[in-house]
């Protein structure tokens, strides 16, 4: 299948399989007037990169599944490849401290909104 044809079908850009094949995630082969040709393990891949992807994952955390084999299967049919635990607990990691900063900014931005209501007589 073409690059259009699957782009179309996982829902991405052909761009972003472009960019999937520079960062070295998928390597298509040529058909014979040079255009890329994705085969059916490919267009697995391709959108199980995609799915990672959504989840925040980048392609360094999604490179080592990739070596392993480990999305060469449709992700909801596979067993648990242990390439993929370590950066989807970084990514929680990064998410919980981003959450945690957000809460205390949050927390003192209401009090210097109070702060200044209070202070202008008006209700919170």
């Amino acid at each position: 299948m073409g690059i259009g044809d699957l782009a179309e079908r996982i829902g991405v850009t052909p761009r972003a399989l472009r960019h999937y094949e520079q960062q070295q995630l998928i390597s298509p082969g040529r058909m014979e007037n040079g255009y890329r040709f994705y085969d059916r393990t490919l267009a697995v891949r391709a959108a199980n990169i995609t799915k990672l992807f959504d989840l925040g994952l980048s392609a360094d955390d999604i490179r080592p599944q990739v070596d392993e084999g480990c999305l060469d299967t449709p992700i909801e049919q596979r067993p648990a490849c242990q390439a993929e635990l370590a950066p989807i607990h970084a990514r929680l990691d990064t998410l919980d401290e981003l959450i945690a900063r957000l809460d205390r900014s949050r927390d003192r931005l209401r009090k210097h909104a109070d702060s200044i209501a209070a202070s202008l007589g008006q209700p919170h």
